[in-house]
């Protein structure tokens, strides 16, 4: 769950969080990218016998797992835990990893977003994969799987080229935008995803254990500075764009 990226964000006056009171919290949409492509080799691929999607965090991050369902996701897991803090990236794939090896139903294939849209966190992917100790393909925007599913060929794109890689089964595939379409849910859809039992794990079911000494800290947060006013130019085209290459020689320095 993230910040909704339209709702005004204000600091707490510690100065250690942002103030939650009346800010809607949302599935992060890079992971709605990772669940649309799972929805979708289920939909295209008769060995996909079930798709599975897993929160962490607090009783309000089951809001994403109805988000997944409704989407067309079979089941939800939610790790629930008022201590989990969600910006302790290692922290969280130590967890998911947990949940992963408690499940019943081996694993082939992890998809999540390739970052956190709220502060641009994006180890948990790769973390994820180092404590599974299985091969990690980074912001993929192109996935295929063999026929006989047991390699996957993924894209995506660097500086200057297209990339493209293999790897073994099981994987983690972290989400680059264009990978999947996320599907609109109907209002109809999420009541009925309400209604979908949910498994709920706790970190003592899972035998996880939290050493404060071990955890991320956040020491402070500090807003952006003030972006400077819009100067408008005035006069002819060419006056103005005689002005304009002034300004980023003299000024911004960038030519």
């Amino acid at each position: 769950m993230v910040p909704d990226s339209a709702a005004p964000i204000r600091l707490r006056e510690d100065g250690k969080d942002i103030d939650r009171a009346g800010v809607s919290f949302v599935c992060d949409p890079f992971d709605e990218i990772g669940i649309a492509q799972a929805i979708g080799l289920q939909e295209t691929r008769r060995d996909v016998r079930e798709t599975v999607a897993l929160a962490i965090g607090p009783a309000g991050a089951r809001e994403a797992l109805w988000t997944a369902i409704g989407m067309g996701i079979g089941r939800g897991v939610h790790v629930c835990d008022a201590g989990l803090d969600m910006r302790d990236e290692l922290l969280l794939a130590r967890v998911a990893a947990a949940a992963v090896r408690a499940d019943s139903e081996r694993f082939d294939l992890i998809l999540c977003g390739k970052q956190s849209i709220d502060n641009d966190a994006g180890e948990f992917g790769p973390a994820l994969a180092e404590c599974l100790d299985v091969p990690h393909v980074g912001a993929a925007t192109h996935l295929e799987l063999s026929d006989d599913g047991t390699r996957l060929t993924a894209r995506r794109s660097g500086e200057s080229a297209d990339e493209t890689v293999e790897c073994s089964l099981p994987a983690v595939v972290t989400c680059e935008r264009g990978l999947a379409e996320p599907r609109y849910v109907a209002l109809t859809r999420l009541m009925r995803a309400k209604r979908s039992p949910i498994q709920v794990l706790t970190l003592a079911e899972l035998g996880v254990s939290i050493r404060s000494e071990a955890r991320c800290e956040v020491v402070s947060l500090d807003s952006p500075p003030p972006r400077p006013p819009c100067r408008m130019l005035e006069g002819t085209p060419e006056a103005m764009a005689r002005q304009l290459v002034d300004l980023l020689r003299q000024e911004a320095r960038v030519v």
